[in-house]
């Protein structure tokens, strides 16, 4: 994992309400996170996600994901470093909503 995902990981998912998996395969796919419950995946985005060939690679991903029924969250590293608690608030409003 990534600094970030660790952050992620022990200071929020590990103890969330709702039980996260790390590294989840789903299909050819290896997730994040996951929240079967929820149908939620989190994936934490370095600079390569915001190339074009990354870019494109997401959306097809995503794409899948979503007709699998899954909820794709997208968040950059430096949202990860920079504003970690509206991170934390935003997973838990998704949550909510579904």
């Amino acid at each position: 994992m990534t600094r970030q995902e660790r952050k992620l990981w022990y200071e929020f998912l590990k103890d969330c309400a709702q039980t996260f998996y790390r590294q989840r395969t789903i299909e050819d796919y290896i997730v994040d996170f996951c929240c079967p419950s929820k149908k939620i995946i989190i994936e934490l985005d370095g600079s390569q996600h915001y190339e074009d060939a990354g870019m494109l690679s997401d959306r097809k991903r995503d794409s899948r994901l979503f007709a699998l029924g899954y909820t794709v969250l997208r968040y950059s590293n430096r949202d990860i470093d920079k504003n970690f608690e509206a991170v934390k608030q935003d997973i838990l409003n998704r949550m909510d909503a579904i």
